[in-house]
């Protein structure tokens, strides 16, 4: 089953996939809605999940007709929800849906307690839940480990999530994992905006780069990136707020990463632009293949060119270059 779940402070979209429930604020309130979607197909699920969160949605999980919705009770707005329907982008789609309130329980705790099965990315490295002591007794879910026992992965990632993404989980997270670990970071200045877990610059920091500045916009992640930095043994600076603490940093970088959403990577280009080296690399995911396009054309009016790509399924990861 496929989860999705998203922040909405400040229009991030975080895209989850996990399965059990979605990380919900345990002092609110929530609804959930049960969405029947027909004809139910991938596309039609993502883009529901992503315009429903203009109604106030953070987070759902797939169902066999469509999504089970997640919202706080203060933050829905049904008339924005039944405007989106209504003028549903794919027009031979028919969308209805029922909302009742939750359980009033501590649904984090599960999720916690179950925690994640360790990711393996390319052979190389290894994501596994902080709290489970020995991640090599796990059952690995890379097909080619397992047809290979002798294979040991370089890199040995702990992560204790206080959120449900950020773990390696998810498409966008692996493809820029992998990103870094094809690349030379020996020596190198790292940038990580929008840090989650800190899972990028914590594989960065192992890889050798000399230095790694994350930020975020959520104290919780700040804190979680510090402790999950500290659980791996690496130094990383981390600092809490969006692309305006930039201006209290010296110096610039040789790679810069960001696993936002579109519009996100959209608006803070240019300030990530103003931060790269000459020849400095900005890794970017976060989004669809289908809005490659834009990225592109907003890279090019910056002087940033394509030097590779990633797609898994329908996410993309773009590599660009600064001219």
């Amino acid at each position: 089953m496929q989860n999705y779940g998203n922040s909405l402070i400040r229009d991030r979209f975080f895209p989850i996939f996990f399965k059990f429930a979605p990380k919900f604020n345990t002092t609110m309130k929530y609804y959930e809605a049960i969405f029947t979607i027909k004809p139910c197909t991938q596309d039609t699920s993502d883009i529901l999940s992503t315009l429903a969160a203009e109604a106030g949605f953070e987070s759902f999980l797939e169902s066999e007709e469509g999504l089970k919705g997640y919202v706080q009770t203060d933050l829905f707005d049904r008339q924005k929800l039944d405007e989106i329907i209504r003028d549903f982008p794919i027009p031979t789609t028919a969308i209805t849906y029922a909302v009742t309130e939750m359980e009033d329980k501590d649904w984090n705790e599960q999720w916690e307690a179950e925690g994640f099965d360790p990711i393996v990315i390319n052979d190389r490295c290894i994501i596994y839940d902080a709290r489970l002591s020995n991640p090599s007794t796990l059952n690995l879910q890379d097909s080619s480990l397992n047809a290979h026992p002798s294979t040991s992965p370089h890199l040995s990632i702990a992560i204790e999530a206080c959120q449900a993404f950020g773990t390696g989980t998810h498409e966008t997270t692996r493809m820029v994992v992998a990103t870094l670990l094809e690349m030379d970071m020996k020596g190198q200045r790292v940038l990580d905006c929008g840090c989650g877990t800190g899972i990028l610059g914590i594989v960065a920091k192992k890889l050798g780069a000399e230095e790694v500045i994350a930020y975020d916009i959520d104290d919780w992640s700040v804190k979680n990136t510090i402790h999950n930095a500290e659980l791996n043994d690496v130094k990383i600076d981390v600092l809490e707020g969006d692309k305006s603490v930039l201006s209290h940093i010296n110096g610039i970088f040789d790679i810069v990463t960001a696993n936002i959403n579109r519009n996100i990577l959209l608006a803070d280009m240019e300030v990530f632009y103003s931060v790269m080296e000459p020849n400095g690399k900005l890794i970017l995911s976060g989004f669809y293949e289908a809005d490659v396009p834009l990225l592109l054309e907003r890279a090019a009016e910056l002087d940033l060119h394509e030097i590779s790509r990633k797609t898994d399924h329908d996410w993309c990861c773009l590599i660009l270059g600064k001219l």
